[in-house]
């Protein structure tokens, strides 16, 4: 996972870099747009949640026509839902990009990225579900594979066609929409083991995913949006705006080294702590939650210092801006302060996400970001006159509020017992025979 995570920081430090080799607007565009597919995304997210929960409980069980029917809904749904989410995109790209209160010259750019990342949702969507799937049954390795070639192939394409052809940088979103379709032919390549050559459409097991999915959907359209609040906080600073929100957005993929393996750390502590419960051995499943935990922490804390320490050659690989690489030094010396403690709360939140406690993690997460980071942003950045830095040090109150609350949850166990009741009987399962 680790690695995985690690093929998807180099896919978007590429995309950072290419844009800042353009010019400072594209980068911000970039990230603007960036933020905006991510929320797009987030069904597939919630959808992938909730699969992986499920199918790790039922993989480590003896209901294999139940993990079969699981496996093959949850790919008919998450192809349903990008198919329509492509759709959407591609008719709204426009009017959601002129609603939000940012610079013009930013919008002329973000338009086309969005529309372009858009075309490609349906492949993210099913490259994200068959990644959980892959995970959750025993493959990860497989989809390791998957990713390192999405991760070659994206590189590849990006300089190509951002430099080589009319394409400029419009490009960067074109090469994101075939490294994803590679990526599904793949991981439906891998899959081919858990296809028996009969589809089984299972609702109960889809409303399954849904019931625990949803919350983690809401969390993530609450911090995507969250994030999209900061870009406007950002952009409405009196000097320098632009400079600081391409800063920001390069902020963000630096921290992106750190946050991807806290988030490895999370996605396994899902999977291992599922399977524990899947085998009724709810004391494993707390320790094996803490001890990943305990690794992640200490592997945040040497990435940390390692960037910490080389910031500024670091800042100054994505962006030849002088201004842009300040802010963006100025914004790791503050914001990754708190990385190893974001890594405790992420880690053990995988492990509650794993036992299907996904409600509980929202609102702690919409909690702090709502109702601590955005208004302490405002706050300090627009009325008290502190500008970027309030906002940084905001971000690292919300965290500290969060990790706290999370830890809270995790130690009082009540998750441990939580059951996913009996969603298909075998007796009833529909079966749809594929010619």
């Amino acid at each position: 996972m680790t690695l995985i995570m690690f093929f998807l920081f180099l896919i978007g430090l590429t995309d950072v870099y290419v844009a800042g080799r353009i010019s400072k607007e594209i980068q911000a565009s970039y990230g603007l747009a960036s933020q905006i597919y991510f929320i797009l995304s987030i069904i597939v997210f919630a959808l992938t949640v909730g699969s992986v929960s499920l199918v790790s409980r039922l993989y480590t069980s003896d209901k294999k026509d139940e993990f079969i029917a699981a496996v093959d809904s949850s790919i008919a749904v998450s192809l349903t839902a990008g198919i329509i989410f492509t759709m959407l995109g591609l008719l709204f790209s426009r009017n959601i990009i002129n609603v939000l209160a940012v610079p013009d010259v930013l919008k002329v750019y973000a338009v086309p990225l969005l529309r372009i990342y858009s075309g490609g949702l349906v492949f993210s969507y099913l490259l994200i579900s068959s990644n959980g799937i892959l995970r959750a049954s025993g493959m990860i390795r497989s989809s390791l594979f998957t990713m390192a070639a999405v991760c070659l192939l994206n590189a590849a394409l990006n300089f190509y066609f951002a430099f080589h052809t009319p394409l400029g940088f419009q490009g960067i979103a074109v090469a994101t929409v075939f490294s994803s379709f590679l990526g599904c032919l793949m991981n439906l390549f891998f899959m081919r083991r858990k296809i028996t050559g009969l589809f089984r459409f299972s609702a109960p097991a889809v409303k399954a995913m849904i019931r625990i999915g949803w919350p983690a959907g809401m969390m993530q359209i609450l911090w995507q949006l969250g994030a999209i609040v900061l870009f406007l906080i950002l952009a409405a600073l009196p000097r320098q705006n632009i400079e600081i929100m391409a800063a920001f957005t390069n902020g963000l993929k630096i921290e992106s080294a750190i946050f991807l393996p806290a988030f490895a750390f999370n996605m396994a502590n899902a999977v291992v702590v599922g399977n524990l419960l899947g085998k009724k051995k709810e004391g494993d499943a707390f320790l094996i939650g803490l001890v990943t935990a305990g690794f992640g922490v200490a592997v945040v804390f040497l990435l940390t210092v390692l960037v910490m320490l080389n910031a500024h050659s670091i800042a100054s690989l994505l962006s030849p801006d002088e201004i842009v690489v300040k802010e963006c030094v100025h914004y790791i010396y503050i914001a990754l302060l708190s990385e190893p403690v974001m890594a405790w709360g992420v880690i053990l939140a995988g492990a509650l996400n794993g036992a299907g406690d996904t409600k509980g993690v929202m609102l702690i997460v919409a909690f702090s970001v709502w109702l601590v980071r955005l208004p302490v942003s405002f706050l300090l950045a627009v009325i008290f006159g502190l500008g970027a830095t309030g906002v940084w040090w905001s971000m690292n109150l919300s965290l500290i509020f969060q990790t706290f609350l999370l830890s809270h949850r995790y130690f009082k166990r009540k998750w441990l017992f939580s059951r996913i009741p009996p969603v298909i009987s075998a007796a009833h399962l529909p079966v749809i025979p594929i010619e």
